[in-house]
């Protein structure tokens, strides 16, 4: 069984990225290699400020594609609350 799980990175630029992987270290190496998504690639080096554990990868998209519609500050919100 893998796991997956739903991310958040903050960008250099103070921007958010969501997505999902089922190796969050593996990904985010990638991000900040410049092989992970093209958002950002240019906004290096990236942070994990948020991920939380999905069912299956079904699940993990559905997750974040929820997350990505909301405004910024309600994912800002979301992160203060898991880093407390």
């Amino acid at each position: 069984m893998t796991n997956w799980l739903v991310y958040m990175l903050r960008c250099a630029d103070g921007s958010l990225y969501t997505g999902v992987t089922n190796d969050l270290d593996v990904r985010l190496a990638a991000h900040n290699a410049g092989k992970g998504a093209k958002y950002t690639a240019s906004r290096r080096p990236v942070n994990i400020v948020y991920h939380e554990p999905a069912e299956s990868k079904e699940a993990a998209l559905k997750r974040e594609f929820q997350i990505k519609r909301w405004p910024k500050p309600k994912k800002e919100a979301m992160i203060k609350r898991y880093r407390r």
